[in-house]
């Protein structure tokens, strides 16, 4: 007489070994449209993954070198030693903002030594003085621009995957249970035997299409905060590096 016990541990095993492969034996099942589906969120999903990875690096090194350019700017007095120490910080916008900004300022400075005055008092003086600042605000916008468009590279592709990729698995659900209720249809049974199979394989679909969207969902949000806080770091910077310019503009000569 067979032990009941171990009849059950066996049929559990079997059922789980039968769970664990319907998954793939599924989508082997399903039809033409519905693998394409599937193809098309596996490719999205390690899109997602792979830009997640190499965001969240980036935004790392982004912080840890902005960290060391505020010491750097902090503890040194010389703007030519404090664009020797940023030349190495290639992942700091911040940085990047800085020596956009320092470059205009040594053009500028230039400009203003080979046309030597009285630049705090006389009338063309002082228009040189604002055209300068004016000079140097415009480079520190347009590297500011630049950053953050280097920061947002890639993220568009999230959000698209997070606001598309149910509705392509809704999609492939919905033909999916079109043919499961065609195959109904063609055999004249509506029994649960018959229609579970088609829409399970269909469902397939509806959850590759949530498994691609939510990691998206959550990467694009996360960034985007990122993205928010490093700018306020960058608009502060702009601010106070153009105070430092007025200063140096008005100087006595």
């Amino acid at each position: 007489m067979t032990d009941p016990l171990l009849f059950l541990q066996l049929s559990t095993a079997q059922l789980g070994r039968e769970v664990e492969l319907g998954v793939f034996s599924m989508i082997a099942r399903s039809g033409l449209v519905v693998q394409l589906v599937l193809i098309t969120l596996l490719l999205m999903s390690v899109m997602t993954w792979a830009i997640i990875f190499y965001k969240w690096r980036m935004f790392r090194q982004a912080e840890r070198e902005n960290h060391r350019f505020h010491n750097l700017f902090l503890h040194q007095q010389r703007l030519s030693l404090i664009h020797e120490g940023a030349e190495n910080m290639i992942f700091s916008p911040v940085a990047s903002i800085f020596r956009a900004g320092y470059i205009e300022l040594v053009r500028v400075s230039r400009s203003r030594q080979q046309h030597p005055g009285n630049f705090s008092e006389e009338p063309a003086g002082l228009i040189k003085e604002v055209a300068g600042t004016e000079n140097v605000s415009r480079a520190l916008s347009k590297a500011a621009e630049t950053e953050l468009t280097r920061l947002e590279k890639a993220l568009p592709f999230l959000a698209t995957t997070g606001s598309t990729a149910p509705f392509i698995g809704l999609f492939g659900t919905v033909w999916g249970i079109m043919n499961a209720f065609r195959g109904i249809g063609l055999s004249g049974s509506a029994s649960l035997i018959s229609v579970a199979p088609g829409i399970s394989e269909a469902l397939v679909a509806t959850a590759a299409g949530l498994a691609a969207a939510i990691p998206a969902v959550v990467g694009y949000n996360y960034f985007i905060q990122k993205m928010r806080i490093l700018d306020n770091d960058m608009s502060t910077f702009t601010a106070e590096f153009l105070n430092i310019i007025e200063r140096h503009f008005r100087r006595k000569d």
